[in-house]
């Protein structure tokens, strides 16, 4: 006799917990209908039935959740997000740095003749000496600091009660800063193994500087492990030349490489596959040496062959071994990255570099010492914030179509938000071309985020970050000004009626609560301000019948921007939007002060 069971139809759809239940208990009363009659919740049939349901039902949950994380648009974990990120080659940053400039000030005595400050006590101040903020941010001095340099300013600081005579000049100077604290981290490092990896400690690196072996040789940071050049800049010193090119772009070939890998929770180092005993040969093998050799096979018969014999020389790089490493990195976080306006006041370490120095007063020497001051009277700032899983799609899907290059507005943009960590970031940007199509004159418009999460201009060290950077992948008929986004603050006032069964204070806190997490995200330079989405909003509100009133205006005064902006004039005549020029970026400072309501 035929099993009847044959000819069960499956239904495919039923992978929730209800359907899986329902088809199992009928699929139990059509072929086990003398065995299997207990369909009671309270029975031991209604457990094992619920019990399967239950599993399908995560199992179905879990598929569909894997199936999901496996593109790149739908994918939810921040983790994995980064992971589709590296198939197409784009680099996650990770924690940025933050750039600025410190004003610093120091005392030096008169000369002999009492017309000016004795310069050969005026001295330089090296780079590596590191700053602190009120918030304990640390900064470390990015170039050396000369206070012997004609261009510092210079001022009289005291003078003989007596005579009136200067003993005592003040010479101000100006360095640039970024944020982080140096750290050192050593690694023993074994037998030679292919693509060695080593891992960070912590979870706010920024920039690694140097990785040296024990023996002093330098390992270099490139894009990827088969580029085996890169291009060093050197001062140049030819005073016939120098003017118009202060540096000199050279290349060198550096065997010993490695690539840098962050994640949300790591850094980490990969090197090479090649060893040191690889050096000498070619970089690439003979071709006769690893063609196949058919003899007119239409076939091959070697299994095993390696496509890595095609490279047999260091093309990959030169892997550590038997050796010690010292890898020297910068860390900061985004608590400590940021300082507002005269914040820095502190020198925490400092390195001063005296000449003739055996030829100086060593009481003198200190006193110059302990007279230095610093102070920054602009902002420090950058986008230290990550991005989030929204942004980084959009900045995946931007850098696999810019292809590391700035042809197009939507490429300019991307190479932007993406610039290594190492330079800075921005919040927002835009890119505006030139209307005469016969000048590739290009302007973005940027604009940065305090720690604070509230919008404020791009100081000019980190503006000077972005066009170098670009400068390296632009067109090269194209010319690029980086200029500051105008911001715009805008105030909401509503007015709703609620259910009559529901809380009025109650359904007001739902609705500035929604508003406050729409408002997190930040528009983009040059991105309307749309008033429907805000009847949308209050009216998807659970306890609104309906949105009434909804007006928008512009905030001023203390604590916010100083632009002049006509919001009625900016406004479609059908009041569904605000369009912005672009150049401005709206912005809800204060969303808990700035949305009034009324809830009737």
């Amino acid at each position: 006799m035929a099993d009847k069971r044959e000819n069960v139809n499956v239904n495919y759809l039923s992978r929730d917990f209800g359907t899986i239940k329902s088809e199992l208990i009928e699929h139990a009363q059509r072929y086990y209908p003398d065995t299997f009659r207990d369909f009671t919740d309270a029975g031991f049939g209604a457990l094992m039935i619920d019990a399967v349901s239950y599993i399908g039902d995560v199992l179905s949950f879990y598929l569909d959740y894997q199936a999901n994380e496996s593109f790149l648009l739908t994918a939810n974990e921040y983790g994995n997000v980064l992971k589709h990120a590296e198939t197409v080659g784009y680099r996650h940053a990770g924690p940025r740095s933050t750039y600025g400039d410190v004003t610093l000030y120091i005392l030096v005595p008169s000369n002999s003749s009492n017309t000016g400050p004795d310069l050969s006590y005026a001295p330089v101040l090296k780079s590596g000496s590191s700053f602190r903020g009120g918030n304990g941010s640390l900064f470390s001095l990015l170039t050396d600091v000369d206070f012997a340099d004609a261009n510092n300013e210079v001022v009289v600081a005291l003078t003989n009660s007596t005579t009136g005579v200067p003993t005592q000049y003040a010479i101000k100077a100006t360095g640039q800063v970024v944020s982080g604290q140096l750290r050192i981290q050593t690694y023993t490092i074994g037998s030679f193994v292919r693509f060695r990896s080593i891992e960070i400690p912590g979870t706010a690196t920024t920039e690694v500087i140097s990785v040296v072996d024990a023996e002093g040789r330098e390992y270099y940071e490139v894009d990827h492990l088969s580029q085996n050049t890169i291009y060093v800049p050197i001062t140049n010193t030819d005073v016939t030349t120098n003017v118009q090119a202060p540096t000199i772009v050279k290349p060198f070939v550096v065997p010993r490489r490695y690539i840098v890998r962050k994640t949300q929770t790591q850094t980490t180092l990969v090197f090479g596959y090649g060893s040191d005993d690889q050096l000498s040969s070619p970089s690439l093998a003979e071709a006769r040496d690893v063609v196949l050799d058919l003899h007119s096979k239409t076939y091959i018969t070697d299994s095993a062959m390696d496509p890595t014999i095609l490279i047999k020389g260091d093309k990959f790089g030169v892997g550590p071994s038997n050796t010690t490493l010292t890898v020297t990195y910068r860390a900061n976080t985004a608590e400590n990255s940021n300082a507002a306006a005269n914040a820095v006041n502190e020198v925490a370490s400092v390195n001063l570099e005296f000449a003739n120095r055996t030829q100086l007063n060593t009481a003198t020497i200190n006193s110059v010492r302990g007279s230095l001051e610093v102070t920054n009277e602009n902002p420090i700032q950058g986008n230290v914030a990550p991005p989030t899983i929204t942004e980084l799609r959009q900045l995946i899907s931007g850098a696999h179509s810019a292809q590391n290059r700035a042809v197009t507005a939507e490429d300019y943009k991307t190479l932007v938000l993406s610039m290594p960590a190492k330079f800075g970031g921005i919040k927002r940007c835009s890119i505006v071309q030139d209307v005469d199509s016969n000048l590739r004159n290009i302007n973005i418009y940027v604009i940065s985020q305090a720690t604070n999460g509230i919008l404020e201009a791009t100081n000019s060290v980190l503006k000077e970050n972005i066009k170098t950077w670009l400068n390296t992948k632009r067109m090269i008929n194209d010319s690029v000004d980086i200029l500051d986004a105008k911001v715009v603050n805008l105030g909401v006032k509503f007015s709703a009626i609620a259910s009559n069964n529901e809380n009025k204070t109650v359904v007001f806190d739902r609705v500035q609560s929604r508003m406050n997490q729409f408002f997190e995200t930040k528009l983009d330079v040059g991105e309307s301000f749309s008033i429907t989405e805000i009847y949308s909003l209050i009216n998807s509100t659970p306890g609104i019948v309906d949105a009434t009133f909804v007006k928008v205006f512009q905030k001023t005064g203390a604590g916010y921007a100083t632009t002049n902006f006509n919001v009625k004039a900016y406004t479609t005549s059908d009041g569904r939007l605000i369009r912005a020029p672009k150049n401005v970026i709206f912005e809800l400072r204060y969303p808990s002060a700035d949305i009034e309501g009324t809830i009737r």
